[in-house]
């Protein structure tokens, strides 16, 4: 993954997320959390659901997602 200098954008990203991969669709620096909404930075990125297509900024975040959904 490029570096955050290097992809040279520095707004949110817009991401599609798959099977242990993500592709970006518009250049950023970030994403957000979809439980918290805190930024997370494209080179910090480690949790997704690419059913629910949703960035997670930590293993609580989505925690709390299923607890609220119910289901995986």
């Amino acid at each position: 993954m490029l570096g955050r200098l290097e992809r040279g954008n520095t707004g949110e990203a817009v991401v599609a997320y798959g099977d242990g991969t993500m592709r970006v669709v518009k250049p950023g620096s970030f994403v957000r959390c979809a439980v918290t909404g805190e930024a997370i930075p494209l080179d910090e990125l480690r949790y997704w659901s690419a059913t629910r297509q949703e960035a997670y900024a930590s293993p609580e975040a989505i925690l709390q997602r299923l607890k609220e959904t119910g289901r995986p």
